[in-house]
């Protein structure tokens, strides 16, 4: 007969380990927005107090202005928009296609067998350890050859099938049974509709969960971008905030108010794909 574990621990304690771990966790998370939060309150600051009070959270209605908003939206010496609008295009044509290339490239790890399996499996772990600076040279030279070179598809060609990426879908689809695709098979359902009809919709948490990771790499990516791109019409946006700090002059206020506006395209991801993945994981691929 198996043996059941009774719970010696009191109601009471429950209730005083559960009030210390939201205590702590919420002390955590304002340690962690102090920065973000003496950004916002600086970006409403003049230059003047930006360069002698540097970044704090001193609020002062005698300083408080709106002109760094204003001259960021309506400046004409500066591409905000332009940069803005280029981010927002290379970030969710990468997300999309990173997310169904490996999703795929998972999948056939995980439901498949076939010769070299294992191996390639090593390559894609091996290729998550190696730093990026080590392979960024290599890479650069690749993306030379193809004439890749100022263009959107050479940041994105060499992201597609990201090794994180593919390691997670292996790892989520290892958790499906497999009676799922023996069913579709069984009843004439090909390899592809498999995957897109029976497979996909049981994927919306690890989608949602991919989605914010590869989405905030992609939107927050400086070094790769700033190699590849040579235009300064097709910047994206960290490259063109980067921009703004040169040899002979430091615009400031408009590199805060434009790191501020930056912020909100992530939280609307984070916030859309947090909704999806409540809904993903609230309902079953198998009932009963």
């Amino acid at each position: 007969m198996a043996t059941q574990r009774i719970s010696t621990r009191k109601p009471g304690e429950s209730r005083i380990t559960g009030i210390l771990l939201v205590g702590f966790f919420l002390i955590l998370s304002i340690i962690m927005l102090i920065p973000f939060a003496s950004i916002v309150v600086t970006s409403f600051k003049d230059s003047g107090r930006v360069i002698s009070d540097g970044f704090n959270l001193k609020i002062s209605l005698e300083t408080f202005t709106l002109e760094n908003y204003q001259y960021l939206f309506t400046g004409g010496d500066h591409d905000y928009f332009r940069w803005f609008g280029n981010s927002i295009l290379v970030t969710a044509a990468q997300t999309v296609l990173t997310l169904f290339i490996s999703s795929w490239v998972g999948y056939g790890f995980a439901m498949y067998h076939f010769k070299g399996k294992n191996f390639l499996f090593i390559c894609v772990l091996i290729v998550m350890m190696i730093p990026f600076e080590i392979i960024m040279l290599p890479m650069y030279r690749e993306i030379v050859a193809l004439k890749l070179i100022n263009t959107y598809i050479g940041i994105m060609l060499p992201f597609l099938a990201h090794p994180i990426a593919i390691f997670f879908f292996r790892q989520f689809i290892q958790s499906i049974p497999k009676e799922i695709v023996d069913s579709g098979r069984i009843d004439g359902c090909s390899e592809y509709g498999i995957f897109l009809r029976l497979i996909l919709p049981i994927m919306k948490p690890a989608y949602a969960a991919m989605a914010i990771f590869v989405g905030m790499t992609s939107w927050n990516n400086f070094l790769w971008p700033m190699l590849v791109l040579t235009d300064a019409k097709k910047f994206t946006l960290p490259i063109g905030l980067n921009s703004l700090l040169g040899v002979y002059g430091n615009n400031y206020t408009l590199l805060v108010s434009g790191a501020v506006m930056s912020v909100l395209p992530i939280m609307i991801l984070f916030f859309s794909a947090q909704r999806f993945f409540i809904e993903g994981m609230s309902t079953g691929s198998v009932k009963g």
